[in-house]
């Protein structure tokens, strides 16, 4: 399997009354064919922009520079003509909010349909039944009843199921699922990462995960990318990125959830707008020195991982009751 996107040296900015919001800089990130590559970090690092930014759905006061490659093609160089082929039919989004991203006044089989017609060509009879089999596929109940409500009537597991179906009506290449579970109970999430599971199962679609939940990702993703303060810190195979994390602000992550108790990362995330010099994680680390309040860590290779620490070679110890396969048992 090839590399299906390649992000190369992408840097993200937004003018704002505040000034220049820095929301992505020097991001490098591959994305293997079949594969489920999880981007994670807090609220704020700039996950999402990310993954707008592939889509070139970003605001006109965005500046980008770098290059996103899709099967080989700088999207960025793309125009709008062939960006419009691109979203939908081979790179497809399920945007986060279930209950604000579908269209309250439209039955939801209708809105199904109308992507099966805009990126399949299908007629509008043919487009209908199709709907009804994506939702079939999804195991929502009564699915030709399903198809005749409204968003409203629907709870929150089955209004995610929708916009799952919306997402791969076009039978798109790869898939950007945008914190698929974020604000929902531990039932529904429960629900939504078994519908995602089945997605990358049976229909083999690649997906970009972007979550905060370090459970969802260790239960469907393949490889991970941590970033804090608008950069990758530390990316590799899943199961060792979350059993033996490099960098500090991963370690962080893993020593807050319940299992490993609930330590917090001390201090704030930076503001995107005066963000440090040096590592921008250095004020919030225990093992920062000079060195890191100075110079910006690159990013080298470790064990098969990357990791943006200067001390990232003291790291790599086995978190203490922790393991992926407990994180991947929790969301089952």
């Amino acid at each position: 399997m090839g590399c299906l996107l390649s992000i190369r040296n992408l840097r993200i900015a937004f003018h704002a009354e505040d000034g220049l919001v820095k929301a992505a800089d020097d991001i490098n990130l591959d994305i293997t064919e079949g594969k489920t590559v999880g981007l994670i970090g807090e609220t704020g690092c700039g996950k999402s922009v990310l993954g707008l930014a592939i889509l070139r759905l970003l605001p006109r006061n965005a500046s980008v520079e770098g290059s996103i490659y899709y099967r080989g093609q700088d999207i960025l160089e793309m125009n709008e003509r062939e960006m419009r082929r691109l979203r939908g039919k081979e790179i497809a989004l399920i945007p986060q909010s279930a209950s604000t991203s579908l269209n309250p006044v439209l039955r939801v089989g209708a809105q199904i349909a109308e992507t099966l017609e805009f990126h399949r060509g299908l007629a509008p009879r043919s487009a209908q039944a199709a709907a009804t089999e994506l939702l079939r596929f999804l195991e929502l109940p009564a699915v030709e009843k399903t198809a005749k409500w409204y968003p409203h009537q629907l709870s929150g597991g089955m209004r995610q199921r929708v916009l799952a179906a919306i997402g791969i009506a076009g039978q798109p290449s790869l898939l950007i699922a945008d914190e698929p579970t974020k604000g929902l109970d531990a039932s529904i999430r429960t629900q939504v990462v078994e519908v995602l599971r089945t997605l990358t199962r049976e229909t083999r679609v690649t997906m970009l995960l972007i979550t905060h939940d370090l459970e969802v990702a260790a239960s469907l993703c393949h490889e991970i990318a941590v970033m804090y303060a608008g950069e990758i810190v530390e990316h590799g195979a899943a199961e060792y990125v979350l059993a033996r994390p490099l960098h500090p602000y991963t370690r962080g992550l893993l020593a807050s959830l319940p299992e490993n108790g609930l330590v917090p990362i001390p201090g704030h995330s930076p503001s995107l707008v005066d963000l440090p010099q040096g590592c921008k994680f250095h004020s919030r680390c225990a093992k920062a020195t000079k060195a890191c309040a100075s110079a910006r860590p690159p990013l080298i290779q470790i064990n098969g991982c990357a990791v943006r620490c200067l001390h990232a070679a003291q790291g790599g110890k086995s978190q203490e009751g922790f393991s992926h396969g407990s994180l991947q048992q929790k969301t089952r």
